[in-house]
């Protein structure tokens, strides 16, 4: 058959480099312009960064970026860059800083320049969420994707072994979502396999650096310090990687099940993705079989769902949607608000039933390849 496809390539500058971040930050303030810029970042990560942050003119700090961004937190948000004729947005932090970023350039139409420090992917995206009585609402806008994105791995340094692997799963999620969501193309589907590859290449050197003992008077640490930010940098890029996938693929069944979790019941996003995810591959790629060779590959395994399980085991991800609040008597209530937003080009139908068996399995940890649809593929 004939290839025939339409693709949008977004235009952002991507300057990447282990301990430039200061560097690259100053360069792209000076190159823009910026007289008053607005810093969103926690106050933990502006500890953690503030070598890259030394020196910087800061006219107005935000360290309130909780996850999903509320409206109305958002809105406070707004109000002060107005008030304080803001002209630039630097994010530093992860998906929720860099959430609340887009939330002001989504209304304000400022730039932003995103220093991300986890490996979701949210940088490289026009997508924005914002969540108002527990319904999180996301869309797509051109004014919400940053100009700049600034790489480094060594800010990423004190980031957790457990949000490092949940965020990585979470950008894993973009790659694979993007195989089958509604602009998926031949150019979506490279990037999303190299991405994969990448992050969890990552994401073992990251696991395997942190689980070694560490070592005895006399040494400097520095085989494991390379090993980790070599892990880092690896992690980094498959996430850029996986977020310019996602970017122009779209939306799929596994982002439109998550966004529900996170938005109406709290969940936290990065570990409820990270769980998800083979649920919704297990799904789907009885019926996507070229994108299931695509995924096997990606991970050196014969098998999608094999490598992504393997990887997980490797990694000890988070298991069961229980252990992060979701309760039994809320599947039915998910199943129907996630069933209208189900993309039509999911490889495979999706009912409701579908879905509650898919949530009920999620919630309970039931290893995937065991899930027996009601519909078999």
């Amino acid at each position: 058959m004939p290839l025939v496809f339409s693709h949008d390539t977004l235009a952002q500058r991507v300057l990447f480099g282990a301990g430039l971040a200061g560097t690259h930050l100053r360069d792209e303030i000076s190159r823009l312009g910026a007289r008053r810029v607005m810093l969103v970042c926690t106050a933990g990560q502006a500890e953690r960064s503030g070598a890259a942050l030394h020196g910087l003119d800061i006219a107005l700090r935000w360290e309130d970026a909780p996850q999903h961004v509320p409206v109305e937190r958002a809105e406070a948000a707004r109000a002060a860059a107005a008030a304080n004729d803001i002209d630039l947005i630097v994010a530093v932090g992860g998906g929720s800083t860099i959430g609340m970023a887009k939330a002001v350039a989504l209304t304000t139409g400022l730039p932003i320049v995103a220093v991300p420090t986890t490996f979701a992917g949210s940088e490289a995206t026009p997508v924005w969420g914002l969540t108002e009585h527990s319904r999180k609402q996301t869309g797509v806008d051109a004014r919400v994707l940053p100009v700049s994105v600034i790489y480094d791995a060594a800010l990423a340094e004190g980031l957790s072994r457990e949000l490092a692997v949940a965020s990585g799963l979470n950008g894993i999620a973009h790659c694979i979502d993007s195989l089958w969501a509604p602009r998926a193309d031949p150019i979506n589907a490279t990037l999303a396999a190299e991405g994969i590859t990448a992050l969890a290449r990552g994401l073992r050197l990251i696991g395997g650096s942190a689980t070694r003992p560490e070592p005895d008077g006399g040494g400097d640490g520095d085989p494991d310090d390379r090993t980790a930010l070599a892990g880092r940098e690896a992690a980094q890029y498959g996430a850029y990687l996986s977020a310019v996938a996602f970017a122009s693929a779209g939306s799929g069944l596994h982002h439109k099940i998550c966004h529900v979790l996170g938005g109406t019941y709290g969940l936290p996003h990065a570990a409820t993705h990270a769980i998800v995810l083979p649920y919704v591959t297990a799904f789907n790629v009885p019926a996507a079989p070229e994108a299931g060779r695509r995924i096997a590959r990606a991970f050196g395994s014969d098998d999608a769902l094999a490598g992504l399980n393997r990887l997980r085991a490797d990694l000890d991800a988070p298991r069961a949607l229980a252990d992060l609040g979701f309760e039994e008597s809320q599947i039915e209530e998910a199943a129907t608000i996630i069933l209208p937003a189900v993309p039509e080009s999911n490889p495979r139908p999706v009912g409701l039933t579908d879905l509650v068996t898919l949530l009920r399995a999620a919630r309970a940890g039931t290893p995937p390849e065991n899930v027996r649809w009601e519909n078999v593929a």
